[in-house]
């Protein structure tokens, strides 16, 4: 058996920057494509490039403050002559403002060009990441899907998508940028002045970013808070309008507008925190970098008046930092934005953490069919432990042969099915395909040879072709519409304007129940399949449309290993054994004449069947007998 539990997981919560980074990098540098990796080193380049000339900008500034300072101290700029050595002073203002003007477009430029090289690297990781996880959510086992909320694993799924693009671009784009910003600033504080001006910003940039920390820890949870109470609101105001009609039943008018009103009001408190708590992250990020640039601001001005320094100099100061404040500024927003983004990412990677339930043994080989005959041998199986639900049970299928398994609801009838198709493995017991145990067989193989036409069917939102062309892909035109026609639903198709392009809607409703199980008839017919499964597929159809639907699916099994899964007795009466299941277990086996001479459990369900069929036509007839003389009165009258 190679059935194993799921591996413990690491808790969102446990996630870190680290950790998750270091699971993504494998996508975002990609083996094998030298392509994307040149573009990964192109924007790195780009990225250190724009950094250095965004510090190239404040000392074009510096430099035409300081050249239009010469040009005032030294002449009178209006009776400079042409070809004076004073000329060219005079221009330099001119250039160096041309220049800080190109610096600040280069620095523009860098930045727009590393964000359009590396947004193919980002998007080729999302794409890979998501492609394995949807790859790897179909290789899941069924009991994993039956626990968790589809809707839920697709929110997984796109939430991951989108941090993993949010977060590439946080860390690659604003982050790491951000850090290089801060070392060089810090080195050309210490450089052009010394290191007492380093050190103030540096206490600056530290305070700065430890407040945003807290601050932005304190908002995240009154933002929670503001969307929780959205939330109910929403919901409460949704409900009361769905119900309508049961509000005004009752005259709740004005109860439902309390209700509705008491969850408004602890938004209209959350959010009012929210915004206030916001003013007071902005306010005092403002205090703290406001404090810090005057600090150095003063620092410089000393050294202007002691003759140290350039009034340019005090110049620089000022423009690095008023440069500096913006990425600072967004810290708050990357700090929230990077902790969402690795707690979505930890979400999807703790489903691909997940160990498939079923898997394919190593030594497994392609199912080899050669009659098609099925055996089931003492087979044990309970989803949980302390609720068995097969006990023990054996029966065979000859090849060609038509056996029924009936019985109350829960005996374990559809049970035996998933566990042929493996989506399911046996406590105990073997189940045999031609002699092979199908534990030792790939699944894919094992899956083409078995047909199912279940007793709900479910369409993909496409058209009917689309849907049909589903039971073997490489079918041609001519090959669907013969399985069309088999299945008796050629001539609607045909009926319809769009034929078999038609769109089918949401889970194929556009249809009606008969219609969606004709499709799902010459679906399996396309797939012609040496084993067939019909798991109650006309128990939900009218008695009209499921004699229809029986002989349809009476041409599909002939001549093929059939195993059918009723309700209704009456479609099984022709089956070469019918199993009778109890609680898990065989009661009684036979033919249906053998069943009913017996007297037992079949013959039971049997009489009872018949005299809730026979009810069912009386009250019918009554119902034709009462329009007929409501239509004789009429005409009369």
């Amino acid at each position: 058996m190679n059935s194993t539990p799921p591996e413990p997981v690491q808790s969102p919560a446990q996630a870190s920057l680290y950790a998750t980074f270091f699971r993504l990098w494998p996508y975002l540098w990609p083996h094998g494509r030298k392509d994307l990796q040149q573009r990964v080193f192109i924007a790195f380049a780009l990225l250190v490039l724009a950094k250095v000339t965004t510090m190239v900008v404040p000392f074009t500034y510096k430099w035409a403050t300081d050249a239009l300072v010469a040009i005032t101290e030294t002449s009178d700029t209006t009776s400079v002559a042409p070809g004076d050595a004073l000329h060219w002073l005079w221009g330099a203002p001119l250039l160096l403002t041309a220049l800080y003007g190109l610096t600040r477009i280069a620095m523009a430029l860098f930045t727009q060009i590393r964000d359009g090289l590396f947004a193919k690297v980002a998007m080729h990781a999302v794409r890979r990441i998501a492609s394995q996880l949807f790859a790897h959510l179909h290789s899941l086992s069924l009991n994993f899907h039956l626990e968790r909320k589809t809707g839920g694993l697709t929110r997984v799924l796109e939430r991951g998508r989108n941090a993993i693009e949010e977060l590439s671009r946080l860390m690659i784009l604003t982050l790491i940028p951000t850090i290089i910003e801060l070392i060089l600033v810090l080195g050309i504080l210490a450089w052009e002045f010394d290191w007492s001006f380093a050190l103030v910003v540096a206490v600056m940039i530290t305070a700065y970013l430890t407040y945003t920390y807290y601050a932005t820890k304190w908002r995240m949870e009154i933002r929670r808070r503001m969307n929780e109470s959205d939330t109910d609101a929403n919901t409460k105001a949704i409900d009361s309008l769905l119900n309508f009609e049961t509000v005004k039943y009752f005259g709740a008018e004005s109860r439902e507008i309390e209700r509705y009103d008491a969850s408004m009001a602890r938004y209209e408190r959350a959010s009012t925190q929210t915004y206030t708590s916001l003013a007071v992250l902005n306010g005092g990020q403002a205090v703290i970098f406001t404090i810090g640039m005057v600090a150095v601001m003063i620092m410089a001005a000393r050294e202007v008046m002691a003759g140290d320094a350039s009034i340019g100099s005090f110049v620089l100061v000022n423009a690095m930092l008023i440069q500096l404040y913006m990425p600072l500024n967004f810290m708050g927003m990357v700090y929230r934005q990077i902790k969402q983004a690795v707690i979505d990412i930890d979400d999807m990677f703790a489903i691909l953490a997940r160990n498939p339930e079923i898997r394919d043994a190593p030594d497994a080989r392609p199912l080899v069919i050669d009659q098609a005959a099925v055996a089931f041998e003492d087979v044990h199986f309970a989803y949980r432990a302390d609720r068995p639900i097969l006990r023990g049970i054996s029966f065979s299928v000859p090849a060609g042969k038509t056996v029924a398994l009936v019985g109350p609801s829960g005996a374990g009838k559809s049970t035996i099915s998933r566990l042929l198709f493996r989506f399911y493995e046996p406590q105990s017991g073997r189940i045999r395909i031609d002699g092979q145990d199908i534990a030792q067989t790939q699944q894919k193989s094992l899956r083409s040879a078995i047909g199912m036409v279940p007793q709900d069917t479910v369409l993909f939102n496409d058209t009917i072709g689309y849907n049909i062309r589903y039971g073997r892909w490489d079918a041609t035109e001519a090959e669907i519409r013969e399985a069309a026609r088999l299945a008796q639903i050629d001539s609607f198709i045909e009926s319809l304007p769009e034929g078999y392009d038609t769109q089918v809607g949401e889970r194929g409703l556009k249809l009606s129940g008969g219609e969606k199980q004709r499709v799902a008839i010459a679906r399996t017919i396309l797939k012609s399949p040496p084993i067939l499964i019909l798991d109650e597929a006309t128990s939900a159809l009218d008695s009209f449309t499921e004699k229809e639907i029986q002989d349809a699916l009476d041409r599909v099994s002939r001549d093929r290993t059939t195993l059918v899964i009723a309700h209704r007795l009456s479609t099984v009466v022709g089956a070469d054994e019918i199993i009778v299941l109890d609680k898990g277990e065989i009661v009684e086996r036979g033919t249906h004449m053998d069943l009913l001479e017996s007297g037992g459990v079949y013959a039971a369900m049997w009489n009872r069947q018949r005299e809730i069929d026979e009810a069912t036509r009386t009250l019918l007839r009554a119902q034709e007998e009462e329009s007929a003389e409501s239509f004789r009165t009429h005409v009369g009258d």
